[in-house]
């Protein structure tokens, strides 16, 4: 690393720094230096400069909401529990919020420190000038909840957004926070977010940009992504309550779980914007998790009530990053499964795969199809004379050209499972693969679920695909040692995406046969893009497991892939899903936020 290059920097990301150096080596992590791209552990650089409104959209803004016809009410009441907030925070937050470009609001403090006489002052000044703060004094100073409460019994919007009382709100929130609520019927709206600190020199420092996905329910089962800037419907509270002092700690996390768990996903919008500016101290969760470590576990309580409610069977437990959890969800009943696995010689490869299923699979109830497809050698044909009718194995054959889709739909046919897994001869499966995904794809909701996979020196394979990334559909943090757990922890946790890689994937029989199958138009290519697609158009859910793991060879039975032919083929199957999905390409994956480059696929900025 250069001199010049460590100059730049901060001496407190210089660790970090050489992690990212170790991460992508030094000409991967040069250009994303010198092109400001990395959005996480190197947050040094004017990044946000590019993401906020420039001063020429507010005063556009500000036009805009003055020739808005007067309220009778205003449609956002914006509640803070404040307890001894320091002068310059409080100073901060009231300018953030009374200096909307959207004027239509409150802001209804919960003022819990009736002994800090300069916070009255200050308070008193602010309502004296504005109108629209409104100041609850309390008696004492009770829970977050509390206070919280107290605050939202005084509001009087149409929508209640919750605020922390250090924090800050971007000049345009709540104008992009009208503009969401008026295209469409929402009940919960959330927005990107950011972390700032003071950068010595009088000003803040922007970093660690949080930018989200549209709603993934197992996102948020894994954390509370949603976190701020939260707004929801002021009769969604009223019917919800308000949040519980019993997760202390975790309560916006609870109360966030009870709300969605009243209301349907499509009336929840995400904006994916950094409207929030979450700040960091020593004392404050965002900086120092271990400042309210009881706050893990009243986040776990909540979601085994949150599942309780819904009458799920998990096991909750955290990991081992701060705020993130586990959910292990049990088999309902005891359904039969079949493994699926296109063959064409590889009589070693073959055998591996076998064998790692026979040894890693713990669940009983399986039979396992192997799909003969134009082999010629003695070697495998002995082989699966061998195998044959022993241990839940049969063979089939499939004499025609290779064609992937059309090999798994015929096997399909002849599996006697409620459910299908697709695993390719090139895999090894690891321990107790076939229970993880099992459990997550009984559940009711989920159509389809598939694992991570990583290469033989334990570089990450596929991660769940995003549609769009290579201008077709791509697998995440291709190529990232599997020891990093990528932006966010997302390589390392479970969540909803839009399609994951039939290379290991379990799908329900009754899904998969309503949605038609694999496509048989697209041979070798995105045919488990399409299906994913086709089940997500159904209403069903697509899940991440990243506690299903295996050893993918890559493709080794297929042969040489850079053929004048092959070429071709590929140019019409990437030409058919645009055609055929074409909606979903022009408003972008909704599980991968729009400010995230396609080029890439490890969460790089723009």
């Amino acid at each position: 690393m250069s001199r010049s290059l460590l100059q730049k920097m901060k001496p407190y990301y210089i660790r970090k720094a050489l992690r990212y150096l170790k991460h992508y080596g030094p000409k991967d992590f040069l250009i994303r230096v010198r092109e400001r791209l990395t959005p996480d552990d190197v947050p040094y650089g004017p990044w946000y400069e590019a993401h906020k409104a420039c001063e020429e959209e507010l005063d556009r803004q500000r036009s805009e909401c003055a020739s808005m016809p007067c309220r009778e009410k205003p449609l956002f009441s914006i509640v803070v529990p404040a307890w001894k907030t320091p002068e310059a925070f409080l100073r901060g937050l009231l300018d953030s919020v009374l200096g909307q470009t959207y004027p239509y609001l409150e802001l209804v403090i919960a003022n819990a420190s009736p002994e800090d006489e300069n916070m009255a002052k200050i308070l008193e000044e602010y309502s004296r000038r504005d109108n629209r703060l409104v100041v609850v004094d309390l008696l004492e100073n009770e829970s977050i909840a509390a206070n919280t409460n107290a605050a939202i019994a005084k509001a009087s919007g149409e929508f209640i957004c919750f605020m922390d009382h250090d924090d800050l709100i971007a000049p345009d929130a709540l104008y992009e926070a009208h503009r969401a609520a008026s295209s469409g019927d929402f009940d919960l709206i959330y927005t990107d977010e950011d972390k700032i600190r003071d950068d010595g020199k009088g000003g803040l420092e922007h970093f660690q940009p949080h930018f989200k996905p549209d709603f993934s329910l197992d996102l948020l089962r894994s954390n509370n992504y949603i976190c701020h800037f939260l707004m929801v419907r002021k009769s969604l509270v009223q019917k919800a309550g308000g949040p519980d002092d019993r997760f202390e700690g975790a309560q916006d996390y609870e109360f966030i779980l009870r709300c969605i768990d009243m209301i349907d996903s499509e009336r929840i919008a995400h904006i994916p914007g950094i409207l929030y500016h979450w700040r960091t101290h020593a004392a404050s969760t965002a900086d120092n998790p271990d400042s309210k470590a009881y706050a893990y576990d009243a986040g776990k309580r909540a979601l085994e009530e949150h599942l309780a409610r819904r009458g799920e069977h998990g096991k909750v437990s955290q990991t081992k990053d701060h705020g993130f959890y586990r959910v292990r969800y049990e088999v309902q009943g005891h359904p039969k499964v079949s493994i699926i696995i296109p063959n064409r010689e590889q009589k070693q490869m073959l055998e591996k795969c076998l064998n790692a299923v026979r040894e890693h699979t713990h669940y009983d109830n399986y039979e396992v199809i192997v799909v003969e497809n134009n082999s010629s050698s003695k070697e495998i044909l002995d082989y699966y004379r061998q195998i044959q009718g022993k241990d839940g194995v049969k063979v089939i054959r499939w004499k025609r050209e290779f064609n992937f889709s059309a090999i798994n739909n015929f096997a399909a046919k002849k599996a006697e499972g409620e459910y299908l897994v697709f695993l390719n001869n090139d895999v090894e499966v690891r321990d107790g693969w076939l229970t993880e995904l099992l459990g997550v794809c009984s559940r009711k909701d989920v159509g389809a679920a598939g694992g991570r996979l990583c290469y033989p020196d334990g570089r990450i394979q596929s991660a769940g695909i995003v549609v769009g990334i290579g201008g077709v559909a791509g697998s995440l943090f291709t190529g990232m040692n599997g020891s990093f757990s990528g932006y966010l922890h997302k390589a390392s946790i479970m969540q909803d995406l839009s399609a994951v890689t039939a290379a290991m994937m379990i799908v329900k029989k009754d899904a998969f046969d309503a949605a038609g199958g694999f496509t048989e138009e697209l041979a070798v290519a995105f045919n488990d893009v399409d299906l994913c697609l086709k089940l997500r158009a159904a209403g069903w859910l697509i899940v991440y497991d990243p506690w299903a793991e295996a050893t993918h060879y890559e493709s080794v039975s297929r042969g040489d892939e850079y053929t004048a032919k092959n070429a071709e083929r590929w140019r019409f199957e990437a030409a058919w899903m645009k055609e055929h999905w074409a909606d979903y390409y022009g408003k972008g994956d909704p599980y991968y936020n729009p400010n995230f480059s396609l080029a890439r696929w490890d969460y790089t900025l723009r």
